[in-house]
């Protein structure tokens, strides 16, 4: 650097004339400085002596000087400058700054060097076309494409195939995918290159059925694919889940000994993480050296996705750098594979990490919220929402009031959803559900009418939600008024989840005939949601013979529902069949099918207590079991019995009292009665439906302990208050 500023001193002024003969030597030693300046401020001092020199009209500085500014400088407002300073400048040199500004981080400035051309009457030719129509495609300019389009065809040159394949790209970036087929189709020699733009064409229209399509089109015409080519069809499969075309594509690639580069060697990870083929991504990954972030980035979502959070930890922790999209693919992972306080926690490591969480994020983070169902970290997030700029953020809103609903404060979801300046069918719907998981019919069913009435069409998710209000409240007839409304009036076809809805509100209904008389009217065959709503109601009825058959249909689809077999063993159990119930145990055992175990959350002061049936593992183990023998003791008194319906043994009745007293709800309440003060609403998440028995015991203690109590089980909220249930005893 301080050669060439002692160098530019020794340069005479402006007023001392310099000898033609020294030009050639200075032409040199300029050209030789600017390819050696490093910053922008010793570009500037160069360009001056370019002037004083008197050296402003040579082409080749002036380009050279354009071309080191592009690397120097984050704007090219310096280089624009430059180009306009040069009166009358030549096509050729044009030409040249076109493709240079069409490369550049700022391609708009490419139709600014075209409108200096045309004032200053510059003509263009066959070589001006590829760089303004590249450049009108990167900033999906469609009006001044077609403009240059127009003029080629004006001068001739739409049939130039370096000037056609660039107007593919234009009308193709615009969203104009049939305009760029239609000029793929009319030419007569399609290199690479021309194949590779439209099927680049397809992909990014979000069509890759075509992509294949065309793809396979070039195969048949000879022409064989670059490593680009490859790449995108590579991703077209993977957002596809083709793993049987991207396994014959990466055949090919090892079959033609095509050289890996590290972008196709990611895009096949991801391609085999996105179907879930991960023995073999993982195998690539092995070999891919050094790991980079887009591939590190696919195993971890690959393995979430299939549930083997610890394997994309693993990964996750290898990683030598990691951005924002690897953090949130981790946090998402856990938040979607029920490990939701390893999500919140990772959540506060990548703050301290330093990096700012953006709208995918945020939404893993709330949705790892609304699964733990503890409200004073809603609370908190909701609070760091608000902090950092995501307040009028729709989707992030309505990921509040779901968030809020399932952490049981129905008013807080209110809140969100009454201060949102915009609010989409989303919103209405997520406040329908949340009315609806509560109980509250009523409120489920006005929001539907006012939403109605505000002219927000509601979409299948809405009707789902307010066909599940009904069956939760046993209104059979608003329930097929709103199932008929639904397909005569806004013509929406039921799916299983509508079918699943309206079986459970017939069932749970005793109104078991008409609940088999719609499945049988089902246009497909119903799924196990279907047959799992009837199972479920049969099990309330105690209707033995229907329960076998829902359940024999059920587990023909999956044969491992480890719930089909524990309602089955109910029926039984409540028919003292125990011959029955050692039959489904016996089986399940031998399958290897294990019961999902029950597990009860409580949240204080932030931290999350989680209990199992039995636990013997908290620190105040000891108090708890003497605060339920206290609060059992008390609850006999007004007149409870322990119910042992549920127990699905055959014990002797004294032993499944113990049994029954010993599950994961009962436990965590204990543990709020002992530590919430008195007045504090206790708060539980259960990942399983609550037993009738426990439905009994905490209902009579929200009387005897006068507590509020709210109870969040797998398919609803129960609020208890004075010794009754919001559920009204429907559930």
């Amino acid at each position: 650097m301080a050669s060439i500023n002692q160098t530019l001193l020794a340069f005479p002024s402006r007023q001392t004339p310099i000898p033609n003969n020294n030009h050639h030597h200075h032409h040199h030693h300029l050209f030789s400085a600017l390819s050696s300046a490093t910053t922008l401020p010793q570009l500037k001092q160069i360009h001056a002596q370019i002037l004083r020199t008197g050296l402003d009209r040579s082409t080749s500085l002036l380009l050279k000087l354009i071309i080191s500014s592009f690397s120097l400088s984050t704007s090219l407002d310096y280089a624009l400058s430059v180009f306009n300073q040069i009166s009358e400048p030549e096509t050729r040199l044009c030409n040249q700054a076109l493709r240079e500004f069409s490369r550049s981080v700022e391609p708009e400035k490419t139709l600014l060097v075209y409108e200096k051309m045309r004032r200053d009457g510059v003509g263009v030719d066959r070589f001006s076309f590829p760089s303004l129509l590249k450049a009108s495609a990167r900033i999906s300019a469609l009006k001044e494409g077609m403009e240059i389009h127009g003029l080629a065809s004006k001068m001739g040159f739409d049939l130039d195939p370096f000037v056609q394949t660039a107007l593919i790209g234009v009308y193709a970036a615009c969203g104009r995918i049939f305009e760029s087929r239609q000029l793929f189709d009319k030419m007569l020699q399609r290199d690479v290159v021309t194949w590779s733009v439209m099927i680049d064409g397809y992909y990014q229209s979000e069509l890759y059925e075509d992509a294949l399509l065309t793809f396979e089109e070039m195969r048949s015409s000879g022409v064989e694919p670059d490593r680009m080519v490859l790449a995108t069809i590579v991703s077209a499969c993977s957002r596809t889940g083709n793993l049987n075309t991207g396994k014959a594509i990466h055949d090919y690639i090892i079959e033609k000994n095509v050289a890996m580069d590290p972008h196709l060697e990611s895009t096949l990870i991801s391609m085999y993480s996105n179907c879930g083929s991960m023995d073999l991504a993982q195998h690539l990954f092995d070999k891919l050296r050094p790991k980079n972030l887009v591939a590190s980035t696919s195993m971890i979502t690959g393995y979430s996705k299939l549930g083997k959070i610890e394997a994309a930890r693993r990964i996750f922790y290898q990683m030598d750098e990691k951005d924002l999209v690897s953090w949130s693919a981790m946090i998402a992972g856990y938040a979607e594979s029920d490990w939701p306080q390893e999500a919140l926690k990772l959540f506060k490591e990548m703050q301290v990490s330093g990096l700012k969480p953006d709208q995918v994020t945020m939404l893993s983070v709330i949705s790892a919220c609304s699964q733990l169902g503890a409200l004073d970290q809603a609370k908190w997030v909701h609070i760091f929402i608000k902090n950092h700029g995501f307040a009028d953020v729709v989707s992030v809103n309505n990921a509040l009031i779901d968030m809020y609903a399932k952490c049981g404060s129905l008013e807080e979801a209110r809140r969100v959803f009454d201060k949102m300046p915009r609010r989409n069918v989303i919103s209405w719907t997520s406040m329908i559900t949340g009315f609806a998981m509560h109980g509250d019919a009523d409120n489920a069913l006005w929001f539907f009418d006012q939403m109605k009435a505000e002219k927000i069409e509601p979409n299948a998710v809405t009707f789902v939600g307010v066909l599940y209000a009904c069956s939760h409240a046993g209104l059979v007839d608003d329930g097929r008024r709103i199932f008929s409304s639904m397909m005569n009036d806004y013509k929406i076809a039921p799916k299983q989840e509508h079918y699943g809805c309206m079986v459970d509100l017939f069932g749970r209904a005793n109104l078991l005939r008409e609940a088999v008389e719609l499945i049988e009217s089902m246009p497909f065959p119903p799924n196990v949601i279907v047959w799992g709503a009837l199972l479920s109601a049969c099990r309330v009825h105690s209707e033995v013979e229907l329960g076998e058959f829902a359940a024999k249909r059920l587990l023909e689809l999956d044969p491992d529902h480890d719930g089909a077999h524990v309602l089955l063993s109910n029926i039984y159990a409540k028919a003292r069949r125990w011959g029955d119930v050692g039959e489904v145990r016996k089986f399940m055992k031998d399958q290897g099918i294990a019961k999902e175990r029950g597990y009860s959350r409580i949240e204080l002061n932030g931290v999350i207590h989680e209990f199992l049936m039995f636990d013997r593992t908290h620190k105040q183990v000891d108090e708890i079991y003497e605060k339920l023998d206290e609060v059992v003791s008390k609850l006999k008194l007004v007149g409870y019995a322990p119910n042992t319906g549920s127990v699905l043994v055959d014990l002797e009745e004294e032993e499944k009292k113990e049994v029954v007293l010993w599950h994961s709800e009962k436990l965590a309440l204990c543990y709020g009665l002992l530590n919430l003060g008195k007045g504090s609403c206790i708060r539980i998440v259960k990942n399983l439906r609550v037993c009738e028995d426990c439905h009994t015991f905490i209902k009579l203690a929200s009387k005897v302990f006068e507590r509020e109590i709210v109870v969040r089980d797998r398919s609803r909220f129960h609020h208890y208050k004075d010794g009754i249930c919001s559920c009204k005893d429907y559930w």
